[in-house]
């Protein structure tokens, strides 16, 4: 592929009408949407995608039934160890962000040490947005620079420099964003940082979306014409 985006970000929606008609409850969903992840960063490291962001649970899912909140939580925590060799022996580096303060001290807990053993790594960075919404990471950022700056600096701060204050400071924006199963919105993610980004939506439900659906999103980017506001 002649044109790669160096970041790739996925709302994974679909896991519950996937489970639904198989007649399942909705926890196989989330099982089966587990593949798919390892699909899809085994896909962008082989294609040489530098980061990959999924956005796993957003500060409305706190909203679902307790039951499903418990065994995302649970499937988040088995994940991490399951896939903690196969990041190494790839050379992934695993972050996490959102409010983790909602989050429990044992998730908290593996999720900094999982972090921290694959700091080093540097072929693909895998970035799972947990407890994050587009809103949240605006206000936190403007707090952090409000409480940080004198109103004269508050004041002069530009776009450039309000990006060190949300939590994807450093991570360069998503240049393809894309969305399964059918759904036309972005759902409170990445508001800020998906101002120039480009958007592929497919009907294929998340469980579904595989290395080939993958690809296809990648070869329809590379046909794009990214003019950032400017005239080509």
């Amino acid at each position: 592929m002649e044109i790669l985006p160096q970041h790739v970000s996925i709302i994974m929606d679909g896991n519950g009408r996937w489970a639904r008609a198989r007649g399942k409850e909705r926890v196989f969903g989330h099982l089966e949407g587990v593949e798919s992840v390892r699909a899809c960063l085994e896909e962008a490291a082989t294609l040489g995608i530098k980061y990959l962001s999924l956005y796993a649970f957003s500060e409305e899912n706190w909203n679902r039934p307790q039951a499903e909140v418990s065994t995302l939580m649970e499937l988040m925590m088995k994940s991490m160890k399951n896939e903690f060799s196969n990041m190494m022996k790839n050379n992934i580096r695993f972050v996490v962000l959102g409010n983790r303060s909602r989050l429990s001290e044992g998730l908290n807990a593996a999720i900094d040490k999982m972090m921290e053993d694959t700091a080093a790594n540097n072929r693909t960075t895998i970035i799972v947005f947990l407890s994050y919404s587009g809103k949240w990471d605006i206000m936190q950022a403007m707090k952090k620079a409000a409480a940080e700056l004198s109103p004269e600096a508050f004041q002069a701060l530009g776009p450039e420099d309000f990006d060190n204050y949300l939590v994807t400071a450093g991570i360069p924006d998503p240049d393809l964003l894309i969305r399964t199963s059918g759904e036309l919105r972005i759902s409170n993610y990445l508001l800020w940082q998906s101002a120039y980004t480009e958007f592929y939506f497919t009907d294929v439900l998340w469980p579904d979306f595989r290395k080939e659906q993958f690809r296809q999103a990648i070869e329809e980017y590379g046909r794009r014409d990214r003019r950032y506001g400017k005239v080509k």
